[in-house]
């Protein structure tokens, strides 16, 4: 009932992930994707990896509102049916909306639709698996024969050890720090804009992809923020049943990775930024 009232209060406009990921392969739209701990820290909440500050949660606002037609700005689709999802991630929805809905009233536009940020955690929260592979295999798509740069913390490791990125015809990376990466954002947004602006950039970075994302859009880039795309693609390639730890986010350090076999990575590693 708390939940039926919190959906009929919110009524958010979310496209579905076909729609989203139709989007991004069909136009060059950027993406910026607002998860429950990005809300969460709207409520004024620090969260595990990043400090909360008053300019954050300024920010956050400013861009939830955002009405920029080459930005799709994305939140999870939990305002109608959680049918969609597993049994543990429809119980944690519904706690999350009875204590935020107030925070998606007051900064997000009623009169837009959001793009669906469930395209980067396309197969574990899934009740119904079947498409997943086909959503993948979509997203895949978006950076097929791009010059990609890749800015990621020093853990995240996308694309090393499975094909997540096998489609790009070149992948450079930025590595920014594991946590409070919100203080690094000018001094990565500073070495993003040495690239030219035919460059696609996918952002790993927590609460600081959000803020680069929006700053190299104005600049004119094109921008992803595929956050935890990488894990969910381990997890849907295992076809786990329960969350797994991945062995190369514990990999950190130019030795530990020589030793784990990353040779690949570390060469297209050109800035590190932690």
């Amino acid at each position: 009932m708390l939940y039926r009232l919190g959906i009929r209060k919110c009524g958010l406009k979310v496209a579905t992930m076909d729609e989203t990921i139709a989007e991004l392969l069909n136009t060059q739209k950027s993406i910026v994707r607002f998860g429950d701990s990005d809300i969460t820290m709207v409520r004024g909440r620090s969260v595990v990896y990043q400090q909360v500050n008053p300019d954050i949660i300024e920010g956050f606002k400013r861009i939830l509102r955002y009405d920029y037609d080459g930005l799709i700005v994305a939140v999870p689709k939990i305002f109608d049916d959680l049918s969609l999802y597993r049994k543990e991630s429809r119980r944690f929805w519904k706690d999350h909306l009875f204590f935020c809905r107030k925070i998606y009233m007051r900064c997000c536009n009623p009169a837009k639709t959001y793009g669906n940020a469930y395209v980067t955690r396309f197969y574990y929260p899934m009740e119904d698996k079947s498409q997943c592979g086909k959503w993948i295999a979509d997203m895949r798509q978006i950076w097929k024969d791009k010059d990609i740069v890749v800015v990621e913390g020093e853990k995240t490791h996308n694309g090393v050890g499975n094909d997540l990125l096998d489609t790009a015809r070149s992948i450079e990376r930025i590595i920014g720090p594991s946590t409070q990466a919100y203080e690094k954002v000018d001094e990565i947004l500073a070495c993003c804009m040495e690239y030219p602006k035919d460059r696609l950039f996918l952002l790993s970075l927590g609460i600081g992809a959000k803020f680069l994302a929006e700053k190299l859009f104005l600049e004119g880039y094109r921008v992803l923020d595929i956050g935890n795309l990488d894990m969910e693609y381990e997890w849907y390639l295992h076809q786990a049943k329960y969350k797994e730890k991945l062995d190369k986010h514990e990999v950190i350090g130019e030795d530990a990775n020589k030793r784990a076999g990353y040779n690949d990575y570390l060469s297209q590693i050109k800035k590190r930024i932690v």
